[in-house]
């Protein structure tokens, strides 16, 4: 992949043909969206600009002709996200915009997408038509409960903003693997957010959560900058206790298929907005353990 960020860089020419080539597909838009955040972020909102309007001529193709508006969401909104990042050059604030991000996409789709929801929502209800009658053939009727539009319009945020934010995430390592080695790792594990913040979204994800089961996967966006903080946060533990990447490697995985580890890593998120566990961890004032150089930053 740094290969592909070095290729990029070589001139105007290289990014425009790698950003243009991924972004009419849905399997390697996030390719084209890290790229067009990469050269925003080295050479500004200008030349981002730039590429994102070629971008938007294929991602826009796709949109008429199946009404998948995916791509062109996912390369508009990781461009937003490396402008802020950008002008601010504060990544915990470049996360944040992810919200916004993900409820102006699902207030989009809601608004301008019905008839795209109601195909999704149609699929949704053939799956799980077929995974009834497989659970059925025991004897007892199983009845799994159908998503309506406004909770896939949700899901569909939430799927965008988290997929803005990873782009910029890969665009912000591929910066410093070019031009700043072990820096990313370094910015990365001293992401945090303050206690105001950290309350704010909290009290949006519960108010959404309580507002109704429609509503429910609208939350989703609220938590995921506090989801990024917390990762940060298992990755400051990991370079305190000099674990590599084989550790990191294993808390992936349960964080993948285990929700409770999730909720966990929120949590965490939230204790550490108020007991600043780097700090803590260091022992010595004004200092953290996200200073350290561990083997994913050489």
């Amino acid at each position: 992949m740094k290969g592909l960020a070095a290729f990029v860089m070589r001139g105007r020419f290289q990014a425009l043909m790698v950003a243009v080539a991924g972004a009419g597909s849905l399997l390697f838009c996030w390719i084209s969206a890290a790229v067009i955040a990469l050269v925003t972020l080295r050479k500004g909102a200008g030349a981002g600009a730039w590429l994102l309007a070629w971008a938007l001529l294929p991602s826009g193709a796709l949109l008429y002709a199946y009404g998948d508006s995916g791509p062109l969401t996912l390369l508009v909104g990781t461009t937003l996200l490396a402008a802020v990042l950008r002008s601010s050059v504060n990544l915990p604030l470049a996360l944040l915009a992810c919200v916004p991000v993900g409820a102006l996409t699902g207030l989009g789709l809601t608004a301008f997408g019905g008839a795209y929801l109601e195909q999704i929502v149609a699929a949704f209800g053939q799956f799980l038509g077929a995974m009834e009658q497989q659970l059925s053939q025991g004897g007892e009727a199983v009845v799994l409960a159908r998503p309506d539009a406004m909770q896939v319009a949700g899901m569909l945020g939430a799927g965008t903003a988290a997929s803005s934010a990873l782009c910029l995430l890969l665009a912000r390592y591929w910066q410093a693997a070019l031009y700043n080695p072990g820096g990313f790792g370094q910015e990365f594990r001293a992401l945090y957010y303050p206690p105001v913040v950290t309350a704010g979204l909290a009290l949006g994800a519960i108010g959404l959560a309580s507002a109704g089961p429609e509503y429910r996967t609208w939350a989703m966006i609220a938590v995921l900058p506090l989801a990024f903080a917390g990762l940060a946060l298992v990755h400051a533990h990991a370079a305190w206790r000099g674990r590599g990447r084989g550790w990191l490697a294993g808390f992936y995985v349960a964080w993948a298929f285990f929700d409770p580890v999730k909720l966990l890593v929120v949590f965490a998120a939230i204790a550490d907005s108020w007991f600043k566990f780097r700090q803590r961890w260091s022992g010595r004032p004004g200092t953290d353990v996200s200073e350290r150089e561990t083997d994913e930053d050489r």
